[in-house]
């Protein structure tokens, strides 16, 4: 089963930029939707961002604008560029798949990733 690997957290200021990566042990199939989702202390997982391979974007209301998700297919790997940085980004940040396709549910994500640490300082 493919494994992802995130890396690229840490601690920022307020008003900043960071950059997250997630890289797949193999290959990535056309049909699945490939996320960012975030977990702050004491709440639910969140959709932050998603990625279908024919190229379609989708973001959360809280993060568009701000937040931009790309992949290097050639690398398997997919990025989440953050800027302007907020306090109420932090959290523990996952890199995950549907491989049913696009939903905004974190229940329908069946790989996931261990999980990177960002936190944003006033």
């Amino acid at each position: 089963q493919v494994q992802l690997v995130e890396s690229g957290g840490g601690l920022v200021q307020a008003g900043k930029s960071l950059t997250l990566s997630c890289k797949a042990s193999e290959r990535i199939y056309s049909s699945w939707f490939l996320v960012w989702v975030r977990q702050a202390p004491g709440k639910e997982r969140e959709f932050v961002s998603g990625l279908r391979l024919s190229g379609n974007r989708y973001y959360a209301d809280s993060v568009r604008g701000r937040f931009t998700i790309s992949r290097d297919g050639a690398a398997n790997t997919m990025y989440l560029q953050m800027n302007s940085l907020k306090v109420e980004d932090t959290a523990t940040y996952y890199c995950a798949v549907a491989r049913r396709g696009y939903s905004r549910n974190p229940k329908d994500y069946d790989i996931w990733g261990q999980g990177t640490q960002v936190t944003v300082s006033s």
